[in-house]
């Protein structure tokens, strides 16, 4: 079965390759099969809006089953935030280091127990036929008092697991095992063995 991803964010995309590839899925990106995908508005107030949003549109403009990821940080003390505008919640969207800056700046006071949060990823699938196939994944953490590691993108120099590491710290392999993509794109590929 071939799968368009859309996704412009190369981390993501080798991240989505990883998990499904092995899977028996082909991946195929928009650059692979010589289209141009819309960049589309993430107008949606929740993880699964926009997840849909932009499945939706990659399988419209390919004509082939189209996944699309949406996810982002939620932290427990900022309600949530930044949430669907992880990405951008410096302003600037996908600059990691202001937006890491930001969090850092917003929970400077704050004791690590109350620190919690969450990586949270949706993962859409829309078939040309109409059928979608929606999953979430998300992975408990605190939010570190500074950065560390070098792997990993987005937060993950800030996101400790329960290992007492930060997902920067983390092997790819590794972090694909427990990480909120990780636990979505396996829910997703239960759901396409049953329809393959």
């Amino acid at each position: 079965m071939k799968v368009l991803i859309a996704t412009h964010n190369l981390k993501k995309k080798a991240e989505l390759q990883r998990i499904l590839t092995p899977l028996g899925i082909e991946v195929v990106t928009a650059d692979d099969i010589g289209i141009d995908l819309t960049d589309v508005e993430e107008t949606g107030t929740t993880f699964e809006e926009n997840s849909l949003l932009k499945a939706q549109s990659g399988c419209d403009e390919s004509g082939l089953p189209c996944v699309a990821d949406d996810s982002g940080l939620a932290v427990d003390c900022l309600n949530g935030a930044p949430g669907v505008y992880s990405a951008r919640y410096a302003g600037e969207h996908g600059d990691d280091e202001k937006n890491n800056d930001k969090l850092l700046a917003e929970l400077d006071g704050v004791p690590l127990e109350k620190r919690t949060a969450r990586f949270v990823s949706v993962v859409t699938c829309v078939f040309p036929d109409g059928k979608k196939i929606a999953v979430r994944g998300e992975c408990e953490g605190k939010i570190a008092f500074e950065r560390s590691g070098n792997g990993g993108f987005g937060y993950d120099p800030l996101f400790l697991f329960e290992d007492g590491r930060s997902f920067g710290e983390f092997t790819a392999e590794e972090k694909d095992k427990v990480s909120h993509r990780g636990k979505a794109l396996r829910l997703l590929a239960d759901e396409l063995e049953k329809i393959i």
